[in-house]
C-alpha cells in the first residue's frame, strides 16, 4: 500500500498591511484639521472687535444661557449683549473704529466716551469755531456726519437701546425771536437721530430724543464754554436675564 507524501503549505505573514494600515489617513486628517484651525485664526485676527467678542462669547457659553457676548440672541444685529460687565469692550472697540473717520486728528479732542450709570455716553463736543454745527444752526456739517455715520454702523449691530441728547451753552438768542436754546438743542438731537437711522441704526433702536438747552452744562463753572454745546449718545446697558428675574421677584 502506497502512501502519498504529506504536502506542507507554508503561508508567510506579511506585516506590510499592519505596519501601514490606515494610519496615514489619521495623520492626514490631523494635518487638514490643523490647517483649517490656522485659517480660522488668521480670519479672526482680521475681523472686527465685535465679531471677535461674539466668537469668544460662544466658546465661553455655547448654550447661550449666561447672557454673555455672542450667545444671548441669534441673528444679525442681535449677537452682542452689552451689560455693565462688558461695556468697556464696546468703548475700546468704538475708540478704535472712530480713528478711521476723516479728519480724526482734528476731531479726537472733541469726542469723549465715558461709562456712566446709564450706559456708555459718547459726546461730540463743540469748539469755538463750530466743529460739528454752525453757530445757532441744527444743520450737521461734514465732520459731525462722518462721526455719526461710523457710530451708527457699529451701534446698529447691537441690541442695546440708544438715547440722543442735545445741549447748548448759556448764550441767549437775540430778543424778539421765538427760537431759543430749547429748540436748538432738540433739533440738533433730532438731526443726529435722522442721520444715524439712515446710516445703520435699527428701527426703534433710538428710544429717546432729549433737548436740555443749557440745563445740563458740561462745565457749570463756565456756562459759555463751547464744550457745553454738544450731542450726547447714550448706549444703554442691557439687562441680564438673572437681573430681570431679581427685579421681578
Amino acid at each position: 500500500m502506497s502512501t502519498k507524501p504529506a504536502v506542507l503549505i507554508i503561508k508567510k505573514k506579511s506585516n506590510h498591511g499592519s505596519h501601514h494600515g490606515g494610519a496615514w489617513k489619521v495623520a492626514y486628517a490631523d494635518f487638514v484639521t490643523a490647517l483649517m484651525a490656522l485659517f480660522i485664526v488668521l480670519w479672526l485676527m482680521n475681523t472686527s472687535k465685535p465679531i471677535q467678542d461674539a466668537v469668544g462669547g460662544y466658546f465661553r457659553d455655547p448654550s447661550g444661557t449666561g447672557g454673555k457676548v455672542g450667545t444671548a440672541m441669534a441673528g444679525s444685529g442681535e449677537n452682542f449683549e452689552l451689560s455693565k460687565d462688558n461695556m468697556q469692550e464696546l468703548k475700546k472697540a468704538l475708540e478704535e473704529s472712530i480713528k478711521k473717520v476723516p479728519n480724526f486728528e482734528k476731531l479726537k479732542d472733541h469726542i469723549d466716551m465715558a461709562l456712566t450709570g446709564e450706559g456708555l455716553r459718547i459726546e461730540l463736543l463743540e469748539s469755538s469755531t463750530g466743529i460739528f454745527f454752525d453757530s445757532g444752526s441744527p444743520k450737521l456739517n461734514a465732520d459731525s456726519a462722518s462721526v455719526l455715520i461710523k457710530l451708527a454702523e457699529e451701534l446698529g449691530e447691537l441690541p442695546n437701546e440708544i438715547c440722543i441728547e442735545g445741549h447748548t451753552d448759556s448764550k441767549p438768542f437775540a430778543r424778539g425771536t421765538e427760537y431759543g436754546n430749547w429748540e436748538l438743542s432738540t433739533e440738533r438731537a433730532h438731526a443726529a437721530r435722522r442721520l444715524m437711522e439712515q446710516s445703520g441704526l435699527r428701527a426703534n433702536q433710538v428710544i429717546q430724543v432729549r433737548g436740555f438747552a443749557d440745563h445740563r452744562l458740561r462745565r457749570p463753572d463756565a456756562p459759555f464754554d463751547p464744550s457745553n454745546r454738544r450731542i450726547s449718545l447714550i448706549v444703554r446697558y442691557q439687562t441680564k436675564p438673572d437681573d430681570r428675574a431679581n427685579k421681578t421677584s
